[in-house]
C-alpha cells in the first residue's frame, strides 16, 4: 500500500498542518489525529510531509532494526553535531557502535551500585534542601529542585566530578541546559529551518557556557588520570573511559566525541529523570491510596542499603505507571535508510517517521481503564508484556543506557520524600490539572511542591498526647 493512501487531517497550502500544531503541544494533537485517523496516518508540516506511527508492535520491530535499517533523522544529527552534542544519543553507524560499548559500561548495574554511597551522599544534600524549604513555609519550584539533583547524579556517575548544585544560590548549570533542549525542539519541527536558526540564536551564549563547563570536567578528568594512571586502563567512569580512547590512536574516538558524551549525558540526565519524578509525585498527591501504600513500603526499608532500596516492588509499579501515562518521550522520530515496509506500507529511504510512544499504552484494548493511574496493574503476570507495549526506555539496541540509574534515582527520591515529608500540595499554576509540555522532553507545567517534615508533625503529635 502507496502512504499516498493513507488518511489524515487537511493541511493548508505551503505551511501543510504547521498552523494547527502548537509546538510545545504537538504530542496531543498527533495523538488525537490517530484517534480520528486511526494508528497509520500522514500529516505535512511546511514542504515534508511524516508518516505517523501509534501501533506499538510496528514501532517496535522499527526500534529493534536500528541502527542498520531505522535511523534518528538527519536533521537531528546535523542539530546536535552544530550545537556540540553529537554524542551516542545523536550518533549513528561506525560512531555510534564506537561509543556505545563505553557508555554502556558506565551506566551498567555493577557501576551504578559501586556509586550507590556517592547517591546516598548527594540524597542526602536533597533532604536538606527540602527541609530547610519545609520549615521556611516555602512553595518549591519542584520540577528545578529534581534537575539540580539528577544533574548532580549524572555529573557524580559519569564525570566523577561533585558541583553540588543542590547547596548552591548561584547560577547554575540547568541554567544553560533548560535553554538547550527548547531550541533543538524548535529547530527540529520548524516548517522553516532558516527561521528557527535565526529566532535562536540567542541560545549560543548557553552553549558557550555549557561547553566551557564540559572542559573543566574533562580537564578534572586528565588531571586525575595523571595523577593515578592505572585510571587508563580501568576507568572509574564515562568520562575517563572516553578520554582514555581518545588517547588511543586506533580507537576512532575524537575529542568531539568526548565533549558531545559529556553534554549529551548532562541533558540526558537532568531532563528524562527530573520529569518523570515530578510527573510521579504529581500522580501519587491525587492518589492518596498509591501514596499511603508506597509511604508504608519506603517505611520498612533502610534507604541507604542498596539491596532494600532495589526492592520496593510498589514503587516499582508507580514508576511504571507514571511512565506509561506520563512518557517523557512521547513521540520518537526515525527515517529509514533504505526502501522499506512499515507493516503493509511502502515507505521510501529517508521518510520522516513520527513513532507516537503513548497511543499504544494509553488504548483500552490493551489496558483495561487505560486513563487511569492504576499502578497495582503492573504485579499482575503480564506485567513484561505490558512494557513491551508502553517501552518507556526505547526498544532494540539503542535501549536507553541509563535505565538502571533513573530507576534507582527514583527510587531513591521517593523514598526520601515520603519517608521524611507530609505532601501539603502539588499546585499547578490555574489550578487545574497539570499541562503538559513538549520541548523535546515532555514536562508538567509549573508544579509547585509544598512539604511538612514528617518527624515534626509526628513530634508535635506525641507532645499534644
Amino acid at each position: 500500500m502507496r502512504m499516498s493512501e493513507l488518511p489524515g487531517p487537511r493541511g493548508w497550502p505551503i505551511v501543510g498542518n504547521a498552523l494547527q500544531i502548537e509546538r510545545s503541544r504537538l504530542h496531543l494533537v498527533a495523538e488525537r489525529w490517530s484517534r480520528t485517523y486511526g494508528e497509520y496516518f500522514r500529516f505535512r508540516i511546511g514542504p515534508r510531509w511524516i508518516f505517523a506511527v501509534a501501533n506499538p508492535e510496528t514501532i517496535a520491530a522499527m526500534l529493534r532494526d536500528r541502527p542498520d535499517n531505522f535511523r534518528r533523522t538527519a536533521r537531528l544529527g546535523q542539530i546536535a553535531n552544530e550545537m556540540g552534542f553529537n554524542g551516542l544519543f545523536s550518533a549513528e553507524g561506525e560512531a555510534w557502535r564506537r561509543q556505545r560499548p563505553m557508555v554502556m559500561a558506565s551506566f551498567d548495574p555493577g557501576h551504578t551500585k559501586s556509586y550507590f554511597p556517592a547517591l546516598v551522599k548527594v540524597t542526602q544534600r536533597f533532604a536538606r534542601r527540602w527541609q530547610r524549604a519545609a520549615a521556611a513555609r516555602e512553595a518549591i519550584d519542584l520540577q528545578a529542585d529534581l534537575m539540580r539533583y539528577t544533574v548532580d547524579v549524572t555529573a557524580g556517575l559519569a564525570f566523577g566530578t561533585d558541583i553540588n548544585t543542590l547547596e548552591s544560590d548561584q547560577e547554575v548549570i540547568q541554567t544553560h541546559l533548560d535553554k538547550v533542549f527548547p531550541s533543538l525542539f524548535r529547530r527540529l519541527f520548524s516548517p522553516f529551518p532558516l527561521v528557527a536558526w535565526l529566532q535562536d540564536r540567542g541560545t549560543g551564549r548557553h552553549l558557550e557556557a555549557l561547553q566551557r563547563a564540559v572542559a573543566d570536567f574533562i580537564a578534572q578528568a586528565r588531571r586525575r588520570m595523571e595523577a593515578d594512571p592505572e585510571l587508563r586502563t580501568r576507568p572509574t567512569n564515562l568520562i575517563e573511559a572516553m578520554i582514555a580512547a581518545r588517547d588511543n590512536p586506533n580507537s576512532g574516538v575524537n575529542d568531539g566525541d568526548v565533549a558531545g558524551n559529556v553534554l549529551t549525558m548532562l541533558l540526558a540526565g537532568e531532563d528524562t529523570t527530573a520529569n518523570t519524578l515530578a510527573w510521579m509525585i504529581y500522580l501519587l498527591s491525587r492518589h492518596p491510596g498509591a501514596l499511603a501504600r508506597v509511604r508504608e513500603e519506603v517505611s520498612r526499608i533502610d534507604a541507604q542499603k542498596y539491596e532494600e532500596l532495589s526492592a520496593l516492588p510498589f514503587v516499582d509499579a508507580c514508576i511504571n505507571e507514571t511512565m506509561r501515562l506520563k512518557p517523557v518521550a512521547p513521540i520518537i522520530m526515525l527515517q529509514p535508510t533504505r526502501d522499506t515496509k512499515v507493516a503493509e506500507f511502502d515507505v521510501p529511504k529517508g521518510q520522516l517517521i513520527m513513532c507516537l510512544m503513548r497511543a499504544g499504552a494509553t488504548d483500552e484494548r490493551r489496558f483495561p481503564d487505560a486513563q487511569a493511574f492504576e499502578p497495582e496493574r503492573w504485579s499482575s503476570t503480564s506485567a513484561s508484556s505490558a512494557k513491551r507495549v508502553a517501552m518507556p526506555f526505547g526498544a532494540g539496541p539503542r535501549l536507553c543506557p541509563g535505565r538502571y540509574l533513573a530507576l534507582l534515582e527514583m527510587k531513591m527520591v521517593t523514598a526520601m520524600l515520603f519517608g521524611g515529608f507530609e505532601i501539603e500540595s502539588v499546585t499547578t499554576p490555574d489550578g487545574g490539572d497539570a499541562r503538559e509540555h513538549l520541548a523535546f522532553t515532555m514536562y508538567p507545567e509549573g508544579l509547585r511542591l509544598r512539604l511538612r517534615e514528617r518527624v515534626k508533625a509526628e513530634a508535635r503529635h506525641a507532645r499534644s498526647a
